[in-house]
């Protein structure tokens, strides 16, 4: 017997462990079978429904708590408590105010901070005099707490819009600065001998082989980024603010409203989410080319 006869004799469910077949007819020969990887398999829920069941199974549990007393309206307002002042705030447009007020204030803290870190990540990572410069300074003010620098800010910027986003910026660009960096130093070696072997300019190994190298971890640094943007955002809506989501929480706070305090934080939750998506999103696209494990 010939070997391509053995390899036809062989079961289908066999040739390829882990593996499942569906006949498909063909003219002139033999049936043939296509061959399906099992984790592209349904497991019979759809996946988002998985996901979607944890929250939901919070608010419910959430919901029993307030109903039969044992979280009393005082300390946390229920869910139907909740999204009645919700309801409210939306009817009312302050809400949406605040929203675009606290979102305009994230994403210009994120801009400031973001090019402030990547324009020194990419000079520490391609010089070494920029590195000898900029990183031993960079490493030394991460490790200072940014709520620490809120009494300075104030006194340098007042008590405007100023210092409220120089916070946020201080607090974005250390993840993208260590994010980008070491996204550089650790392109693959082999990938730069061979822009080097086929005779690659400097500006053009740093265009096509460096840059897109280090852009997985350029994304990372950029969700980490954004997640700080949303806790310094908290901190920064304290200082004197008059709009936006944390004074919303801040008059809350005075007249002990947990519905309104509630709604806030949730607000907070979703503007989070929402540009964890996007940038969730962004990653799928430019990163469509890196192979990656989608869980078992």
């Amino acid at each position: 017997m010939s070997s391509i006869e053995t390899v036809a004799s062989i079961p289908l469910p066999l040739r390829g462990r882990g593996k499942t077949a569906s006949a498909a007819p063909c003219s002139g020969g033999p049936a043939l079978q296509r061959i399906t990887p099992v984790s592209s398999a349904g497991h019979g829920i759809p996946r988002w429904a998985r996901r979607l069941s944890g929250p939901l199974l919070l608010v419910a549990a959430w919901h029993l708590a307030s109903i039969t007393g044992v979280l009393p309206g005082e300390v946390l307002a229920g869910p139907s408590t909740v999204l009645s002042s919700a309801a409210k705030l939306i009817a009312t447009g302050e809400l949406q105010e605040a929203m675009l007020v606290s979102l305009r204030r994230a994403l210009t803290g994120l801009a400031i901070g973001g090019s402030i870190g990547i324009t020194l990540a990419i000079v520490a990572g391609l010089f070494r005099l920029g590195e000898d410069l900029v990183d031993a300074p960079m490493q030394m003010m991460r490790t200072v707490p940014n709520v620490a620098l809120i009494p300075l800010l104030i006194i340098w910027f007042g008590i405007g819009e100023a210092p409220k986003i120089a916070l946020i910026a201080l607090g974005t660009a250390f993840p993208l600065y260590l994010n980008v960096y070491a996204g550089i130093r650790n392109v693959d070696s082999t990938l730069v001998e061979a822009g080097r072997t086929l005779g690659l300019s400097r500006a053009a190994m740093i265009r096509h082989v460096v840059l897109p190298g280090a852009l997985p971890s350029a994304l990372v640094g950029l969700r980490y980024s954004l997640g700080i943007a949303w806790l310094a955002l908290v901190f920064g809506e304290q200082i004197n603010a008059t709009a936006g989501i944390g004074y919303l929480m801040a008059n809350a706070r005075e007249f002990f409203q947990t519905d309104v305090i509630v709604v806030c934080l949730v607000v907070y939750a979703f503007l989070g989410l929402a540009v964890d998506f996007t940038v969730r999103t962004l990653e799928r696209i430019f990163l469509a080319w890196r192979p990656a494990f989608s869980g078992a």
